[in-house]
């Protein structure tokens, strides 16, 4: 997994007040109905954020990080993905989740990501963790589902395909140097079919960051963390 079971995300450098934040049910096109959970800014920066966990589905670190969002002025929703295989209950310490990602299809990320997408308004972003993070940054690539650019974090690039056809909307790679879940000549291979096709993208390496450096415990990588949230803030301004 990507984080340990207490982690907990870094704060944004810039926080306002969060207007509510609470668990709702969301359904897809196809009939999935999945857990999210939505987090709304008291003063909203006019962008929207759907959360793409990693492995964990809605785990409490992307509850958190909803709120997180929230208080640097994103109207934002996390997603659950295992609606289809594992119903509506708890995503704690004890939810057996690689059952279940073996089962997920990548489909079923966009169609759940696509109704998230659907409950928000204003350009949207999607922000991805690990599993995530690919998806997210493949979210963007298809161009299909409106989005208006894909972040993710430490991709594990295995979870898709190379892309073949673009350009989509513009990506964001946030990586971990010491990182070894995806490797750098992974990246290159993905950032050239990237090239090749036109989509606009922009890499930030952390150099001597862990996998799962965006974490609070993560005392050693607190500036990598607020440079992470700094380039969140610029993609998603700059690409509004």
């Amino acid at each position: 997994m990507c984080h340990s079971t207490d982690s907990r995300p870094p704060a944004p450098p810039v926080q306002g007040d969060v207007a509510s934040h609470e668990q709702i049910e969301l359904t897809a096109a196809d009939g999935n109905t999945f857990l999210a959970y939505r987090a709304e800014p008291a003063e909203p920066n006019g962008r929207s954020v759907v959360i793409l966990p990693d492995v964990r589905g809605l785990h409490p670190f992307y509850r958190d990080l909803a709120v997180r969002f929230a208080e640097a002025g994103f109207r934002t929703i996390a997603i659950d993905y295992f609606g289809r295989t594992a119903g509506r209950g708890d995503r704690g310490d004890d939810f057996d989740f690689m059952t279940h990602v073996k089962q997920l299809q990548t489909g079923q990320v966009r169609a759940d990501a696509v109704a998230a997408t659907q409950e928000l308004d204003g350009p949207v972003f999607t922000v991805g963790f690990c599993m995530g993070g690919a998806h997210s940054w493949r979210q963007a690539t298809e161009g299909t589902n409106g989005l208006a650019g894909g972040i993710g974090f430490y991709g594990a690039l295995r979870a898709i395909e190379t892309p073949t056809e673009g350009p989509g909307a513009p990506i964001l790679l946030l990586r971990g140097g010491a990182d070894t879940v995806s490797t750098p000549e992974e990246f290159d291979a993905y950032t050239a079919a990237l090239d090749r096709v036109g989509t606009e993208h922009e890499t930030h390496l952390y150099d001597g960051a862990p996998h799962s450096f965006f974490d609070r415990s993560y005392g050693e990588w607190a500036e990598a963390c607020q440079d992470a949230w700094r380039q969140i803030l610029s993609f998603t301004e700059r690409h509004a």
